[in-house]
């Protein structure tokens, strides 16, 4: 094991300079999919679980977003919720037990609503999930499917957890997949960074958000 002390974020600036690192790049067909933006985790004035990284996320989010559906391409949008009590939750709610936990996150409270900054349309996929993956019992699988998806475009939060979960899984499933940089967050710089390096040596392209306006707007 390599330990040369430097930062997670210099670790993840060396090896996004690499010009050598082959990508997976784009298909002909991809679907946005953004991950978690609930209140739980994008609203950091109102809870402990809440996480900013860049300010301008959803915005990007939004746009992307916009320009997929104008390009006849699905977005889908997921958030956390369980049932009173979080029995659903399963073994990744036993861990603690306080109103910040996540089982505790119940389908219809503010924590689980949309951030009201997300601009949602009526054509786009809408899935509660339960677990870190947004491919994991949800209807995602078989709606990229029919919807001729080769490629994923991956936002939300958090880097190191339901984005990470749902980039691995969209690999698995023989998809390429995009990580846009400004378009994902965490609570800690490092875990972000690690995630992100992970992701751009395994799973994913990770790119800056221009990467994919460019690529809409050659499609034009």
């Amino acid at each position: 094991m390599i330990d040369d002390g430097r930062t997670a974020r210099e670790i993840f600036d060396a090896v996004m300079a690499n010009p050598a690192r082959a990508k997976f790049g784009f298909g002909d067909r991809l679907a946005i999919v953004n991950v978690d933006f609930q209140n739980a985790y994008t609203r950091i004035d109102r809870y402990a679980t809440a996480y900013e990284t860049d300010p301008r996320q959803i915005e990007h989010v939004n746009r992307i977003s916009a320009a997929a559906r104008a390009a006849g391409m699905p977005v889908v949008w997921t958030h956390v919720g369980y049932m009173e009590g979080g029995a659903d939750a399963g073994v990744w709610g036993t861990r603690t037990n306080t109103p910040d936990s996540l089982q505790n996150i119940a389908v219809g409270s503010d924590r689980h609503a949309f951030d009201e900054r997300c601009e949602i349309d009526p054509r786009d996929a809408v899935y509660v999930k339960r677990m870190p993956s947004a491919f994991f019992e949800t209807p995602l699988a078989s709606w990229l499917v029919a919807n001729r998806v080769d490629t994923v475009v991956v936002t939300g939060g958090s880097t190191s957890g339901c984005v990470r979960a749902t980039a691995v899984d969209s690999l698995s499933h023989g998809y390429r997949t995009i990580v846009p940089i400004e378009c994902v967050a965490d609570k800690h710089a490092s875990y972000h960074f690690a995630n992100l390096t992970d992701l751009q040596l395994k799973y994913a392209d990770v790119v800056p958000v221009q990467a994919v306006d460019d690529w809409f707007a050659a499609r034009a």
